[in-house]
């Protein structure tokens, strides 16, 4: 049953999770993302009704001219990424909270509609600790099957705001998707190229990035997932996206959500501090 702080929360869309000095708020009228993550009074995420850390679903990064195949049928995406359909539906989404919410643990589900032609549900599970917070999504078909993706886009913060350094980013991909100039990959595979990046990387033994701000706090990034996107081109934050399959994967890596397999990602986000 969910407490009667997560039930008065609930009126203002947002609900808060505590554990130890940790504490995550989450937005369901906002697509469901967190809105807020603070450790021992620092917020780690970028504030803004855009920012925080987004759920991609059901499909991540930029779908090329906001088209995609599913057998012998096209389907036509908004297009609000200039020629592409970027970062999916979800993330506009207003979303549901399951029952059985603890101070701890919350789930939240939406069912997939227009402007996405299948219908089929999507569920986001949050489970804080004191030293991690992992999220659980699975995207699961009602009717036919289809293609999906699903992934998580947070801005973490360039710098916490009180007088230290930035952020630095450690992450040992295999590969480098290489970056067209249409911003897709063009399917060849490169060694690791220096940043600043927008691109997504290959980690086959699943995502693991490390962020550091020297002297204050360390926050690991681990996915079963095998694909990540880095984006570090703004001053304010940097982006470490876990996700499914790379950018217009609809098209390039199609991966079948049917009745009897669904989608699920998973991943968990450690810190330590270091004063």
């Amino acid at each position: 049953m969910a407490t009667h702080e997560q039930q008065t929360q609930a009126n203002d869309a947002r609900i808060r999770l505590c554990a130890g000095n940790a504490e995550v708020t989450i937005r369901p009228d906002k697509g469901c993302r967190i809105g807020s993550l603070v450790v021992d009074g620092a917020e780690i995420l970028r504030q803004g009704d855009n920012f925080g850390a987004f759920p991609m679903v059901p499909w991540c990064g930029r779908t090329e001219n906001g088209r995609f195949r599913n057998g012998g049928v096209v389907h036509q995406m908004p297009q609000d990424a200039g020629p592409h359909a970027i970062h999916g539906t979800g993330r506009h989404a207003a979303w549901r909270q399951a029952p059985g919410a603890t101070e701890t643990t919350a789930s939240f589900y939406y069912d997939l509609t227009d402007p996405w032609p299948y219908p089929g549900r999507v569920t986001q599970l949050f489970e804080l600790a004191p030293e991690h917070l992992t999220l659980t999504m699975a995207v699961e078909t009602t009717a036919d099957s289809f293609p999906a993706q699903a992934g998580w886009h947070p801005w973490f913060r360039r710098n916490l705001g009180s007088g230290g350094q930035d952020v630095q980013l450690e992450f040992t991909p295999a590969w480098q998707e290489e970056r067209g100039e249409n911003h897709l990959p063009t399917g060849r595979r490169l060694d690791p190229q220096p940043g600043p990046w927008d691109d997504c990387f290959g980690m086959p033994d699943g995502v693991d990035a490390t962020l550091t701000w020297p002297g204050e706090l360390r926050v690991r990034v681990t996915s079963p997932a095998e694909w990540v996107v880095v984006y570090d081109e703004q001053s304010e934050a940097v982006c470490v996206e876990p996700q499914s399959g790379p950018p217009n994967g609809l098209n390039t890596h199609p991966r079948l959500v049917t009745p009897i397999d669904p989608l699920e990602i998973t991943t968990t986000w450690a810190w330590e501090q270091l004063r």
